[in-house]
């Protein structure tokens, strides 16, 4: 059974910086792709990140610059850097995974996802 478990949330000033993770526990497909989304109180739920199977990159524009996406495969670990934070960065984040699709560069819908994680909580106060 796929897991998804994300760590590293927290509450940091506006232009701090923090490390998300994700452990990816359960898959037996090695083409899959995986992004960060966030959600925001009375917000839809967006893409902020995304990494294909190869490790080709997509990001939203407003994080462009400033938030990283990276996996270590011998780790089965996804991670998000997130730098000079804002905000309106402030949300829950929450890590996901497909291995239905094929996508070299991930996908930042989350219509193409089917493995999600429960979330952490990242609060950055201005």
């Amino acid at each position: 059974q796929v897991q998804l478990v994300e760590s590293g949330g927290g509450s940091v000033q506006a232009g701090g910086s923090l490390r998300l993770s994700c452990a990816v526990s359960g898959f037996t497909y090695v083409h899959y792709y995986m992004g960060w989304f966030r959600q925001a109180p009375g917000k839809e739920r967006e893409g902020v990140a995304s990494i294909g199977s190869g490790g080709r990159t997509t990001y939203a524009d407003s994080v462009k610059g400033r938030f990283t996406i990276s996996k270590d495969n011998a780790k089965n670990t996804l991670y998000l850097e997130m730098n000079s934070l804002k905000a309106e960065d402030t949300g829950m984040y929450y890590c996901a995974a497909d291995d239905l699709r094929v996508k070299l560069r991930g996908s930042l819908d989350r219509s193409e996802y089917n493995h999600w994680g429960q979330g952490t909580q990242v609060t950055v106060s201005s």
